[in-house]
């Protein structure tokens, strides 16, 4: 099993969307930024939203285990790269994942 590097790509906020159906005074994600790094192990990596995790982890567990292309390999053209988005809908934020050439060192041993 790999690590997986993700990458903060962009922190969007739907002014509109957040106008028509958000609280009062909701703003962008507060919690990830455009450029940060994560490494994703055997689990969420500290720091990492948890609603983001659950929208992203099933494309890090497939990188992770060796997964090169997602669909119908008409998707992203870099093979091992995955780029997707939380399930917030008035402030998604995006990632690019990158299988990496590093094991995960396993908890047993």
């Amino acid at each position: 099993m790999k690590k997986v590097k993700i990458t903060v790509l962009r922190s969007t906020f739907n002014e509109d969307l957040a106008h028509d159906y958000g609280m009062p005074g909701l703003k962008p994600c507060s919690l990830m930024k455009a450029g940060q790094v994560f490494y994703a192990e055997l689990g969420k990596p500290e720091g990492f939203c948890d609603g983001a995790w659950r929208t992203i982890h099933p494309y890090v567990f497939a990188l992770a285990n060796g997964a090169k292309h997602f669909y119908f390999n008409d998707w992203v053209r870099q093979p091992g790269v995955a780029i997707t988005c939380c399930n917030d809908g008035l402030r998604p934020v995006f990632f690019k994942l990158e299988a990496t050439d590093e094991e995960v060192k396993s908890p047993f041993i």
